[in-house]
């Protein structure tokens, strides 16, 4: 039978890459298994997963926020809140029963577009964080963030000459959506001198270069703050950014999960597309994502998101409508915990303590991770690293010998993945090469975590391997 063969699948999957989870990371996940023998026979005694933001993946251990996590139980098994009510504080108890009145059984499916009363809540952080209103009926919870950009590029995409600029270096994910639609991918660089600045100049000719190679431009796509790079946008340049979709007719999608890993918020705060878009009385369609898996919530895996959808006519939001039908409704834990993320403790309220504890304590280390990585990588020789004011990551460049590019050519291997492959077998640290996000010709990087602890070790292990593969190329 020949129905199940790669042959005869859509061949456009075969174009999908995600080098987050690609070879490295499978790579890493054998040695993890092989340390469970007492004669593994490695140079290391465990792997450090610093290829993904997976905020309380096992190894990096971020702590669950307390109040998340019994708001959490308490909807999972109601009963506790009679067998255990003096362990959970009195606005636990009470946000609980309210969300347990709405949502009923979280077993049952929810309205596919998300609980009314959370998109309500969701709607009330949104105008409360820009100063403008927002509408529930444009809000859309997701299974995650990458849920909801999937289904924008589905619906963006409607033919193989149909594009979408993306920035390099960019998160993998759209790449993969892309390609998986048969869509273009349209880079524009980032400005590694200047902070990994975004150049609107950049994605203008960006753009005349797609339209001159007969590509339909559709939409433009923001990471902000960056991913890998950390990078946040200012205000002008954001304004610029939106004249542009105006003058093209773009829509603008912007990608904004990490809007609260901010380590210098008073030098570098966060400004959403959505209040600049509003300030100027823009009618730039706009779709606006944000997830639980970042931030101070780290809950990856409880598949919880939201996209805006603003500037956007009620006919199109029905269509999005009938397509997250198909998929009946997001997880409800996830709904619920992007419940939790809008509508934190408040001063006066007895969970506030504990929450304002556990938040800042995030925040702190991994600012402080953050800042101590960048300083030393700095250090070593031919590499070079931006020190990122937010996200979770650091993209340091470098400079590789030419023999080094040379032995991995001979691999049939990007020569920063060869460097990457080889910390991973010396050190049992995982990154991700700067090829599997971008980059341009000629340059190498890999980016990094800055959730690890144990960060002297962790950093002292990176630049031992650094300097020893630097002289062995040399």
């Amino acid at each position: 039978m020949r129905g199940m063969q790669l042959d005869s699948l859509n061949p456009a999957l075969l174009n999908v890459q995600y080098a987050v989870r690609g070879e490295l990371a499978i790579k890493a996940e054998s040695y993890r298994e092989n340390l469970k023998s007492d004669d593994h026979g490695l140079p290391f005694n465990q792997v450090i997963s610093s290829n993904i933001g997976n905020p309380q993946q096992k190894g990096l251990d971020q702590p669950p926020i307390t109040f998340n996590r019994q708001i959490a139980a308490l909807l999972e098994w109601p009963a506790l809140a009679e067998l255990a009510k003096d362990a959970f504080p009195k606005d636990v108890l009470a946000r609980a029963k309210q969300l347990k009145e709405e949502i009923g059984s979280i077993g049952a499916y929810s309205h596919s577009q998300g609980v009314p009363m959370i998109r309500k809540h969701v709607a009330d952080f949104i105008a409360e964080r820009d100063g403008y209103p927002a509408d529930p009926n444009h809000i859309f919870l997701t299974g995650g963030a990458s849920a909801g950009v999937s289904l924008l590029i589905s619906m963006l995409i409607s033919s193989p000459k149909d594009g979408i600029l993306i920035p390099i270096p960019q998160y993998p994910l759209y790449t993969a959506t892309l390609a998986a639609y048969s869509g273009v991918p349209l880079p524009y660089h980032l400005d590694e001198e200047s902070e990994w600045a975004t150049s609107p100049r950049d994605i203008e000719e960006s753009i005349k270069k797609a339209q001159a190679d007969g590509i339909n431009v559709k939409a433009l796509v923001i990471i902000n703050p960056g991913n890998p790079t950390g990078a946040l946008l200012d205000e002008p340049v954001m304004e610029s950014v939106v004249r542009m979709c105006e003058q093209h007719n773009l829509v603008l999608l912007a990608d904004e999960v990490y809007q609260s890993n901010l380590h210098s918020r008073d030098t570098h705060p966060f400004i959403s597309f959505k209040q600049v878009v509003c300030a100027m009385g823009s009618p730039v369609p706009l779709v606006s994502f944000h997830s639980i898996s970042k931030g101070v919530t780290g809950e990856c895996g409880r598949r919880g998101g939201y996209f805006e959808a603003t500037n956007i006519g009620d006919d199109v939001v029905a269509l999005m409508y009938k397509m997250v039908s198909v998929g009946l409704c997001p997880p409800l834990a996830g709904q619920i915990g992007v419940d939790c993320m809008v509508r934190p403790p408040k001063p006066g309220d007895e969970s506030y303590p504990l929450y304002q504890k556990e938040t800042d304590l995030t925040h702190q280390v991994l600012a402080e991770r953050t800042k101590l990585m960048a300083q030393r990588l700095n250090k070593l020789p031919g590499a070079r690293c931006v020190n990122s004011p937010g996200a979770l990551y650091l993209y340091p460049r470098i400079e590789l010998p030419d023999k080094a590019v040379e032995a991995a050519r001979q691999a049939g291997k990007e020569p920063d993945a060869f460097y990457a492959l080889q910390l991973l077998d010396e050190t049992g640290i995982c990154v991700v090469p700067g090829s599997g996000f971008g980059q341009k010709e000629g340059e190498h990087h890999y980016r990094l975590t800055c959730l690890c602890p144990g960060v002297e070790e962790y950093v002292t292990a990176l630049e031992r391997f650094h300097l020893g593969f630097m002289e062995r190329y040399a």
